[in-house]
């Protein structure tokens, strides 16, 4: 298993593109135990959509799906590692579809500190409709304002250099 700086450090070699999905803050911590992404109640189709060295970042308008607490906040960050799109049964009627990722240590940023510095959210009163699809894709300058809000210091450097590099 790579160690985060070498995941990090692989943006200088790759085409990242670079993902929000949605998803309640319950199901997040599940997943980044688990080492995995699912998307959309087990959808594969956006799933597919990404590629080895792609990152997800999620955001948790809840802390559980329809019960929890309003959180509205970046919950989680990781990158994908391979090709590879699976189902996991979780129970006799329900086998949705994952993809492996590699999470990296981070802290929950809530979104209202960033509305104003991102371009899908930046002006716009609006700013939850893209969340409503479950998953879109961002931009490199976004993903790093997110990033940097919630990363170390260490991991945020390596991420930085890199992605200077590439853009």
């Amino acid at each position: 298993m790579r160690s985060a700086a070498e995941a990090l450090k692989s943006l200088e070699t790759t085409d990242s593109r670079y993902w929000i999905g949605v998803v309640s803050a319950s199901h997040v911590s599940v997943a980044v135990e688990g080492g995995f992404a699912q998307l959309c109640h087990g959808k594969s189709a956006l799933l597919r959509q990404m590629s080895p060295g792609d990152w997800l970042i999620y955001y948790s308008p809840r802390t559980d799906v329809s019960t929890g607490k309003p959180l509205q906040a970046f919950t989680a960050i990781g990158q994908i590692t391979d090709d590879r799109i699976y189902q996991y049964q979780m129970s006799e009627s329900f086998v949705p579809f994952r993809r492996d990722l590699r999470y990296l240590p981070c802290r929950e940023v809530k979104i209202a500190t960033l509305l104003d510095q991102l371009s899908f959210t930046r002006g716009n009163r609006n700013w939850g409709f893209p969340f409503r699809k479950g998953q879109f894709e961002i931009g490199a300058e976004d993903f790093m304002m997110i990033a940097s809000s919630m990363l170390e210091n260490e991991t945020l450097s390596l991420l930085d250099i890199s992605l200077s590099q590439k853009c």
